[in-house]
């Protein structure tokens, strides 16, 4: 059967964007400059950080960036992983880094996240430029979000004056995607598990954005007939099978453009942050 429903492929999108990326890295050397350096702070061995974090090694290599990645067990304390930010704030060879969440319970995650340099925060969690985004000023958007607006942007589907409902409020992707939504004219809504009428709701949106971390949690009967549906959610449901939080068989029955996944939003928060990684490094060196 034909399909009626447009592909928001992330492949290709994100490896537009690292073309654009790697010509701007010849550039800054073409100029006697070096290349941007993303260093990586990963704790323990949990299955996802560690494949994240390879995509993102992976992603430098690809641009063209200098990458480092620092490794702690998961009985490293507070006070070692405290040290080792400063010390990565301190370092005039390093313009972002990241500390891959999540961390150990023992760990006080928004301490860290706080501690970090706004200009070198990369992956755009620092109070700061939360607050940057919230006022609409200039800064480190996170990943996420602004590979979802990329995405929107790269298919010419409109967001100014688009209705937009957003399922899941996390300080990573919810909030920070009505934001940016807000921020390009669009009206919208956050729901989250206290709304009432879920379904009713989304069935509103124009562009709806799934960012609540459960398997297949959108149906097709919550779907606008031609809607844009994003699907942030990466559930591993087997060994070796990835699922989003959209039904994406009944659901592309009903949308008019739909991200996969594997394949779609993933790639893109991985190319926004190697934008971010450049964005620091112009920032900090004037």
């Amino acid at each position: 059967m034909e399909t009626t429903y447009k592909l928001l492929d992330g492949k290709k999108i994100s490896g537009e964007i690292k073309q654009e990326i790697a010509a701007v890295v010849n550039e800054l050397l073409e100029k006697g400059g070096r290349r941007p350096h993303l260093a990586g702070v990963l704790v323990g061995h949990d299955g996802g950080s560690e494949t994240y974090m390879a995509s993102k090694v992976k992603a430098c290599e690809e641009v063209g960036f200098t990458s480092s990645l620092i490794r702690y067990e998961d009985d490293v304390t507070e006070e070692e992983l405290l040290a080792c930010v400063h010390r990565l704030n301190q370092d005039p060879t390093v313009d972002g880094f990241i500390v891959q969440l999540p961390l150990p319970k023992h760990i006080d995650e928004q301490k860290i996240i706080e501690a970090v340099d706004p200009r070198k925060d990369v992956d755009g969690f620092h109070p700061v430029n939360v607050g940057h985004l919230a006022i609409g000023a200039p800064g480190l958007r996170p990943c996420t979000p602004a590979g979802c607006i990329r995405m929107l942007d790269y298919a010419g589907i409109p967001i100014e004056g688009a209705r937009a409902v957003i399922i899941g409020r996390s300080n990573i992707v919810g909030k920070p995607m009505a934001m940016l939504l807000l921020e390009r004219h669009a009206t919208v809504t956050v729901c989250h598990s206290r709304t009432k009428n879920l379904a009713e709701v989304a069935r509103e949106a124009d562009i709806l954005v799934a960012a609540v971390g459960r398997p297949h949690f959108v149906t097709a009967d919550m779907v606008k007939e031609g809607a844009t549906v994003i699907d942030v959610g990466i559930n591993r449901i087997a060994p070796k099978t990835l699922v989003g939080d959209v039904d994406f068989d009944a659901v592309s029955e009903v949308a008019g453009a739909i991200t996969p996944v594997p394949g779609g939003v993933g790639l893109l928060t991985v190319a926004m942050l190697m934008e971010n990684v450049v964005q620091a490094a112009k920032m900090q060196r004037g």
